[in-house]
């Protein structure tokens, strides 16, 4: 294959990139069996789905940020080990240098896990979830940084608007909910979606490869290790928080720990570097729907700052017709999100 043509697959849609090629994956993507659930498009729509209900249930628990996060990695631990186990039998040990990026992506992870419930105490659990689209600034400046990726014009001209947009959506600039704490929310916010950025980014390293359990116990035992400790010293950690709160936690951990990343680790290695940012429309919108349900009223100006980055993402997102013989393409660098 021809640099043009490699280019040009890489930065394709993720419709494209299967239909392409007879069905060639991304670029470094390992080919799967067709099936339901091989598909990576389904498999992140469906991570998605479960995790923006991931800070409703954190939110209904009642706990503070490092109890939350650091329950929701203990009590995903039984449902991944046995899983791993089983997943190391049919394709032997992951290789040590795949484990330790997952080690170091699972403590990045964990501090992102107790800055991004903070974020959700503080500004609701619609607004923290948008907040997390700061990693789409992020990401892409990390592969910059690491791989000399190009930054697209898009990308250029749509981040200020997407960070303006941020700013509205937590209300920090304009009206913000009653009762919330903006300020602090995007403090929070921000300092998660650094860390998500950077946990992401060692996630597709160590991706695309034959196992996909393993990956995610292993960042997951991490996490707890990064939580107990951030959280210990930050807001303490309550190992008896009684009931309902095992209840949500452990929802928590079922759907937005161990579904959503185990769909997410075998979709996002096979998908174009841009086609994540198709969470990062999916999951604003349903955390804000599943916030409503539970009472937070987000006002005017934070709804228009939530629609401004979603339009911005969108945009950013839209893969360009690429330019025939010249091996470049006006699309943006795509990122995937919680």
């Amino acid at each position: 294959m021809g640099s043009d043509e490699a280019r040009n697959e890489a930065t394709a849609s993720p419709a494209t990139a299967l239909r392409a090629g007879a069905g060639r994956a991304p670029d470094g993507a390992v080919p799967r069996r067709a099936g339901r659930w091989s598909r990576p498009v389904a498999g992140v729509v469906a991570g998605s789905a479960c995790i923006s209900a991931s800070a409703v249930f954190m939110k209904l628990s009642g706990t503070n940020a490092g109890t939350a996060a650091f329950l929701r990695c203990v009590l995903a631990l039984p449902v991944l080990v046995p899983l791993a186990l089983r997943e190391r039998r049919r394709t032997g040990r992951r290789p040590v240098s795949h484990l330790l990026t997952d080690l170091v992506a699972g403590l990045l992870l964990g501090v992102d896990l107790v800055f991004w419930a903070a974020s959700v105490l503080h500004v609701g659990a619609a607004v923290a979830t948008l907040l997390l689209n700061v990693q789409v600034v992020v990401f892409p400046l990390l592969a910059r940084l690491v791989s000399k990726a190009a930054l697209s014009r898009r990308f250029l001209c749509t981040a200020p608007l997407m960070l303006g947009g941020v700013a509205l959506a937590s209300g920090a600039v304009g009206q913000p909910q009653p009762g919330s704490d903006p300020v602090a929310g995007v403090a929070y916010g921000i300092a998660a979606g650094v860390a998500y950025a950077g946990y992401l980014f060692l996630l597709r390293l160590g991706g695309g490869r034959a196992q996909t359990v393993a990956p995610v116990c292993v960042s997951t035992g991490a996490a707890a290790v990064a939580a107990a400790v951030l959280g210990g010293l930050w807001t303490g950690i309550d190992l008896a928080p009684g009931w309902p709160a095992w209840g949500w936690l452990a929802a928590l951990a079922v759907f937005g720990q161990v579904l959503a990343w185990l769909l997410i680790t075998t979709a996002l290695p096979r998908l174009a570097p841009h086609a994540g940012a198709a969470l990062l429309l999916l999951q604003p919108v349903l955390a804000l729907l599943l916030g409503l349900a539970i009472g937070e009223r987000p006002t005017v100006t934070q709804l228009a700052g939530c629609a401004v980055v979603i339009a911005a993402v969108g945009f950013n997102s839209r893969t360009g017709k690429a330019r025939t013989g010249s091996g470049t393409a006006d699309t943006g660098h795509g990122r995937a999100t919680r």
